[in-house]
């Protein structure tokens, strides 16, 4: 069977930080700090990641941070906003493997809410057979049942499966079960190991 490839969405496919949002809303730098640190965290994202919907985040959220309360359903409403835009390269490497035929797919740790309102404006998916969504599954990378979603929907498992990511935890869960796993620092190293790995 032909060997497919496998991408992380954030920070491997496009670029995201929390950050990106709230700096446009709180202008005092010491008080961004604490707020990320604190408020809207990429743990308490996480949740929403895992499969925790929004409508039960936010309340929970603003009844603990009353004064930041507009700032906590902007990052309901402006999520995207925290996606500032391509990771550089990375969407070139797609189109060439796509060309080439090469089956593709995504495994990604994002909120099913989120990914409803960010997937229509990124056509860059359309080159994917199949998107693992972890919201969708209410199971986050990198709990080993997410990767056997991945397995039986691709109909691929182990070496066949090339992936990349940008956690190395998530790696290490792939390479327990056997898959090709590659840590992504920039495209021009996965270039090369796509290369390396024949694809290119």
């Amino acid at each position: 069977m032909q060997r497919a490839v496998v991408f992380d969405v954030g920070r491997v496919l496009f670029h995201w930080q929390l950050r990106a949002l709230f700096e446009k809303l709180i202008a005092d730098r010491e008080e961004l700090e604490w707020f990320l640190a604190n408020v809207v965290t990429e743990e308490w994202h996480f949740e929403h990641d895992a499969g925790r919907p929004l409508a039960e985040m936010v309340p929970e959220r603003i009844a603990l941070f009353p004064d930041y309360e507009a700032h906590i359903r902007a990052y309901a409403t402006r999520f995207n906003e925290t996606i500032p835009g391509p990771i550089e390269g990375s969407h070139a490497l797609v189109e060439r493997l796509a060309a080439k035929g090469v089956p593709l797919f995504c495994l990604t740790n994002f909120g099913d809410e989120f990914f409803a309102g960010f997937r229509p404006t990124q056509p860059i998916f359309d080159h994917f057979a199949d998107i693992v969504v972890s919201g969708v599954e209410k199971i986050a990378k990198p709990d080993p049942r997410i990767y056997e979603i991945v397995e039986q929907r691709s109909g691929r498992s182990g070496a066949a499966l090339f992936f990349t990511d940008d956690n190395p935890a998530n790696i290490a869960a792939a390479r327990a079960r056997g898959w090709d796993a590659h840590l992504f620092t920039d495209a021009e190293a996965l270039e090369a190991q796509l290369v390396a790995a024949k694809f290119l």
